[in-house]
Order: C-alpha cells, then sequence, then structure tokens
C-alpha cells in the first residue's frame, strides 16, 4: 500500500530519509516529523553539517581513510608504528580497531572485498596502492584484518599472492572472530584479542 502525505514536499523528504540505510518507511516518516517540529535554524545547521561533511571530508592520500586534510592523523602521528598495516575492508573497520586501543601502526583502506558475485575484482579496490607501499621497503608486516567471510577470505589470498614476492610478513586476525562475522560488528574486547593475538598468513 503507497502512503499518502497530506504535503509532497513531506513525501519527498520521508523518501530520502528512507533511503539512508537501516531506514524504513515507518523511521524515515518519524524522522521527517521531528525535524518539521524543529526551529528553522537548526534544521538548517543540521543540513549545513551533512554539506560541510560531504564536501569537506577528504580520503587520506596514503592510507584511503576520511580525513579532513589530504593525510590523516593516523599517518601523519609520529608515535605509530610505521613498519605495520593493517588492511581493512572500510573506514568503519579503523574506528571498530582503534575503539579496541590494542593497535598502534597504520592502516591501509581498500574500499569493498573482492566478490565476483558483485562485479568487483581486485582493479576496483586500493590493493595495487597497498603493494606500492610495501614496495617502498619500510614496512615489516601487514595484518590481513577482514571479515571471516567467503569474500574476505579471498581477498586474503589475492593480497598474499601479491605481496609475497616482497618478503614482508603477512599476518591475519586470530579466529576468536566467528566465521562469517563483519568486523565493525565484533565486540571491541574480542576484536582487539584477535589483532593482539594474529597469527601468521601463509595463504592456505
Amino acid at each position: 500500500m503507497i502512503q499518502q502525505y497530506p504535503s509532497q514536499l513531506f513525501g519527498k523528504a520521508v523518501a530520502e530519509l528512507s533511503n539512508l540505510p537501516g531506514v524504513g518507511q515507518k523511521t524515515a516518516l518519524r524522522l521527517a516529523l521531528f525535524l518539521l517540529r524543529q526551529d528553522k535554524e537548526k534544521v538548517e545547521r543540521f543540513v549545513n553539517t551533512i554539506n560541510m561533511m560531504r564536501q569537506g571530508i577528504k580520503y587520506c592520500k596514503v592510507c584511503h581513510n576520511i580525513s579532513d586534510v589530504d593525510v590523516c592523523p593516523i599517518c601523519s602521528n609520529p608515535r605509530r608504528d610505521t613498519a605495520k598495516i593493517c588492511v581493512v575492508e572500510n573506514v568503519q573497520d579503523v574506528m571498530a580497531i582503534e575503539n579496541t586501543q590494542q593497535y598502534n601502526g597504520l592502516y591501509h583502506v581498500l574500499g569493498g572485498l573482492i566478490s565476483p558475485m558483485d562485479g568487483i575484482g581486485p582493479g576496483d579496490l586500493e590493493i595495487a596502492s597497498l603493494a606500492e607501499r610495501v614496495e617502498e621497503g619500510n614496512v615489516d608486516e601487514v595484518i590481513l584484518a577482514l571479515s571471516s567471510t567467503m569474500e574476505g577470505d579471498t581477498t586474503n589470498f589475492y593480497i598474499y599472492r601479491k605481496l609475497a614476492k616482497y618478503g614482508v610478513k603477512l599476518s591475519t586476525i586470530a579466529r576468536g572472530i566467528s566465521v562469517g562475522d563483519e568486523l565493525e560488528y565484533t565486540d571491541e574486547v574480542t576484536l582487539g584479542r584477535s589483532i593482539v593475538n594474529r597469527v601468521p598468513f601463509d595463504g592456505k
């Protein structure tokens, strides 16, 4: 049944809000009504903040994490261990690992996982730039912190084959994380232990 609204403008706002992940029609309706009840100044500040985020955020030239400047605060922090690179699928995974406070190296955000079913190949991800970072010779260890799914394992193996010639140590997070789990939904204690107790990755 198609929902009818007394205002076309309101209906368009509900439709846009319902496009947000995890927001259904009823939640979008509640959000639109909430915004409608707020002072115009509050709504304008909300809209301006979203616009500023969309227009102002950059992707770090080194690791591809989000940042307000060309090189993110993690990559530019002199106290980080630059000899270690933790490879993750997305920005959410960087935040999840940082929240554990168990890792002090750098990151590399792939921007996804290899998934032939979805038409995503190695060329669609930031794998070539990872190889370039390792080739520079300042990296001792690459930690593969990808979700324990079929796509994650496929991507792990591809990266292993890609980096094998450089002789760098490759490890993967310990399987305290259940097979099929997404990294960003794993609790901080389990994720932190998985990073600390990482194991060598041999491509098997």
